[in-house]
């Protein structure tokens, strides 16, 4: 479990049993959800007061405005309280007596980041609002990670759409409120029809629903006849024994387990029978549960999990039925044991003991803005995003500054950040969602002066987790050298320095001219414990050493960063940019410096890490794509975007991740394709940000990166569930009469290999094809960063953004060399017909290697990767040979 901030909200670590019954223990006090008043903060409007309050069955923040006021609490990013929203306090221009109080919510609505900045009146109330967003928040996070029963999971649903529905709050549904509610869940069935299912479930013949009314009409309007057709192939029966489910599992979805793993998923869901799923009582009418049950505590709310622990609670074993159900058989299709992600969510499981410069690092590009590159704004608030997503590499580009150095986009209209703020920033959340190092890539632009001043802040705010010598058990290497890159694990906790070194400055700077290093960036690793450690770990720091020390390093340095060739030019040419030495001897494992080739004419020592544009990659892959990939199987090269892009916009990384490339740079400020695939590569690995390269990239084996072979991925697009209705910039839903009429695409998106892609002539016009199928060269021209795509799309199913069913198979042939399926990626869209392709209703994007077979729920996110809580898409996925 990664280190935990304070204002991070939490997940409760433990056994899932004891994480669930924690969750259970719920408590929404009723002064939120009556509503309080705050002081609401905006650079716009300054200082308003609002009523805000808190709708936990609805999974909302509400208050009164006329843009909408609405926050999901899934759609929560992240909440920072107190000190740790300092640097919105600021920016604001806040009086600092409001800190104590202040709370800072950091959300997605409509693909677009959004704060919500509000100031308690007191004390406690604040208290109060942290702590029980923070549990909410917990609770339907376990719910999207697939944790839990999938009883668990529709009960919040029925709650959420039950509390929606009854408008006049009377505890009953009329007709017209239940016309409403389906109007909401995108459903638009004949009135005739609606009226007939609404007469079945009114068992008072009263006209109106109750809870339990309500929950047999939605028991039908959920009903899953895909799932039904699919129980009937394997039990035609009715019932499955262990032996179909067996057959099942292996055959269908190609599962590893052992027979003992298999019997023991069998028995936790045999015997989930419909008589046996009881239903919990209304929301405001629950009786009191019985004396020891746990109770999910939700005042005003009263969920009771009592009838939840009925249906998941394990029978004794002398009891157990020994078949499963369809209720049972549904709820494993839908449970985490039947995931479509090969890995366990939050688990670290490969080896972290290889040198650096055989894993992928997450990296950042720009990293400071939060816009466009021209006019974008400099904030601390892009690495404490990064950061938190598990980013191990993050740009800062460094100017001169009126008093000390500061970091902006040159030559544009961006605003300026500090390099002090931003390395506070970097030493509290460095290590909050990884323990991995970070690398600190630095393109210097100030005179040497203000560069003497950067190291001396780094010294200052990183204190001993900045790498300033070799590390322990490497103690030769300072006079030795450095022979062989450390490993993740060696420098955990750890943060590096990365900058380009041109000419030593001797001793105190002696010229005016400001230094610009070279347009092409740098990165170093930086590594940093949780706050906690921070606050009270510097004792050990060294002191910022004095010129005169410096001069004596100088000598170590000028050599520790010299490409062994004939140097052009000598230290103390005029004119020439230099890097201060006390800049310079923070320099140890990540030395930039510049690419002169990749040939055996050149030699680079371990150390040395260049920085290639997405061009100039472009035309080293093109003519000498075999070195380029041996020279990154001991050395880290760094990948960064095209100047051209001027709205931040990304290439697609696995292009680079191909030829062996480590830091791939990306904005993550743009949720376009490369920010997904990147997204979907460092998911891998417990989301730590390093990711252990595949064997063929890493090891001298010229016949596996020879070998080529032709696929092709057979997809069933079954049926999608509970798809969202689109929601306006207040995130209001859009209701008018607009019905969705929903189209799933398929696309494989594959690395430019060195070879002809794969591209058989029987596909048909279903099959779409990305260059077209008659480019002459893989890929385009040289200077094009779009690897190949191949897509296939589904008919549309009109009228239906509930519950569409296609049942439509899907083949899309795709190529691999060296059998790398981790470079391959697969993204899942679910679009209405009438949008463009630019706004997917749900997205699911993953690589080949982590995605699992069979008939499996794919969870669906939005624009910018937040995950839906109730949106999902069945599909049967199989891979064969050509």
């Amino acid at each position: 479990m990664p280190h935990s901030a304070q204002g991070i909200l939490p997940i409760p670590e433990g056994p899932e049993e004891e994480r669930l019954e924690l969750l259970a223990e719920i408590k929404v006090p009723a002064l939120l959800q009556q509503g309080t008043r705050m002081k609401k903060i905006s650079a716009k409007k300054g200082i308003t007061n609002r009523v805000f309050r808190l709708d936990a069955e609805q999974g909302q923040i509400l208050w009164n405005s006329n843009k909408g006021g609405i926050i999901e609490i899934e759609n929560i990013r992240e909440m920072r309280a107190g000190a740790d929203a300092r640097n919105y306090r600021e920016q604001l221009k806040i009086s600092e007596e409001e800190e104590p109080r202040w709370i800072t919510i950091v959300y997605t609505c409509d693909g677009k980041f959004k704060t919500l900045h509000v100031v308690a009146p007191e004390t406690q109330m604040f208290r109060m609002w942290v702590s029980t967003l923070r549990t909410l928040y917990a609770l339907r996070r376990e719910l999207m990670s697939g944790l839990g029963s999938s009883e668990r999971r529709e009960l919040v649903w029925q709650r959420q759409y039950w509390k929606g529905a009854d408008a006049s709050g009377d505890s009953k549904l009329n007709f017209d409120e239940v016309q409403k509610m389906c109007h909401r869940l995108n459903i638009y069935p004949s009135k005739t029809e609606l009226k007939k299912q609404f007469d079945e479930a009114d068992s008072d013949n009263d006209g109106l629903l109750d809870f339990t009314d309500f929950q047999k009409f939605v028991k039908a309007l959920k009903a899953r006849p895909d799932i039904e057709r699919l129980f009937q192939l394997y039990a035609p029966s009715g019932t499955m024994e262990y032996v179909a489910f067996e057959n099942f599992m292996q055959k269908t979805q190609m599962s590893d387990l052992s027979g003992e793993e298999l019997n023991k998923i069998f028995k936790k869901y045999a015997g989930t029978t419909a008589s046996e799923q009881s239903s919990p009582p209304p929301p405001s009418t629950a009786p009191a549960p019985a004396s020891g049950a746990i109770e999910q505590k939700m005042e005003g709310l009263a969920i009771s999990s009592s009838a939840a622990a009925a249906t998941t609670t394990p029978a004794p074993e002398s009891t157990k039925p020994t078949v499963l159900s369809l209720a049972g058989f549904t709820s494993f299709l839908l449970s985490s044991d039947n995931m479509a992600f090969t890995e366990k969510q939050g688990k670290i499981w490969q080896d972290m003991t290889r040198p650096i410069s055989e894993y992928y690092i997450s990296s950042s590009h720009n990293t400071y803005l939060v816009g466009n590159q021209l006019v974008g704004e400099s904030t601390t608030e892009g690495y404490i995003r990064a950061l938190l997503q598990g980013c191990r590499s993050v740009e800062l580009d460094i100017w001169d500054g009126d008093k000390e150095p500061c970091v902006y986009h040159g030559k544009t209209l961006t605003s300026k950040v500090s390099v002090r703020d931003i390395s506070k920033a970097i030493a509290k959340y460095a290590f909050v969602a990884s323990p991995y190092p970070l690398i600190l890539s630095a393109e210097i632009h100030c005179k040497v002066e203000q560069q003497d001043m950067v190291a001396q802040i780094m010294r200052e705010e990183f204190g001993d987790l900045l790498v300033t010598g070799p590390l322990p058990g490497r103690e030769h290497e300072a006079e030795k050298g450095v022979t062989d890159l450390p490993s993740p694990e060696e420098l955990r906790g750890r943060i590096l320095l990365k900058a380009k070194k041109l000419f030593v400055a001797d001793g105190v700077p002696m010229e005016s001219k400001p230094v610009t290093v070279d347009a092409e960036s740098s990165t170093t690793e930086t590594s940093t414990t949780s706050a906690s450690e921070n606050e009270g770990g510097r004792e050990k720091r060294e002191s910022f050493p004095t010129i005169a020390k410096a001069r004596g390093l100088i000598s170590m340095v000028k050599e520790k960063v010299s490409i062994r060739r004939k140097p052009r030019a000598g230290p103390s040419d005029p004119g020439k940019a230099r890097i201060s030495a006390h800049l310079a001897a923070l320099l140890i494992y990540t030395v930039g410096v510049k690419c002169r080739g990749i040939n055996k004419k050149e030699v680079y020592d371990p150390v040395h890490l260049f920085s290639l544009s997405e061009r100039t990659a472009n035309k080293i892959m093109k003519l000498n794509m075999t070195d380029l990939i041996k020279h990154n199987r001991t050395h880290v090269v760094r990948i960064y975007p095209a100047g051209t892009r001027l709205k931040s916009s990304n290439y697609e990384p696995h292009r680079y991740w191909a030829a062996g490339a480590h830091l791939v740079a990306i904005n993550w400020q743009t949720a376009d394709l490369g920010y997904m695939i990147n997204y979907a590569m460092f998911q891998r690995n417990g989301g730590c940000g390093m990711v252990l390269k595949p064997e063929p990239l890493r090891i001298k084996d010229k016949q596996s990166l020879g070998t080529r072979t032709k696929h092709f991925l057979d997809v069933t697009v079954v049926s999608a569930q509970q798809l969202p209705r689109p929601k306006d910039s207040g995130g209001r839903e859009k209701m008018g009469r607009s019905i969705v009429d929903p189209v799933v695409q398929v696309s494989v998106h594959i690395p430019d290999w060195t070879t002809e892609p794969f591209l058989p002539d029987n596909q048909g016009s279903a099959v779409s094809y990305s260059p077209a199928t008659n480019a002459t060269r893989v890929g385009g021209p040289s200077d094009v960063s779009s690897a190949r795509a191949v897509s296939a799309k589904t008919r549309v199913v009109m009228d239906n953004g509930f519950n569409p069913v296609w049942e439509q198979e899907l083949s899309i042939p795709f190529d691999l060399v060296g059998g790398m399926k981790d470079l391959v990626f697969v993204r899942f869209e679910v679009r209405d017909k009438s949008e463009d392709s630019d706004n997917a209703i749900g997205v699911y994007v993953t690589s080949l290697g982590s995605l699992k077979l069979g008939y499996r729920h794919l969870p669906l996110h939005d624009q910018q990767m937040s995950q839906y809580l109730f949106s999902t898409l069945f599909v049967k996925v199989g891979i064969r040979d050509a």
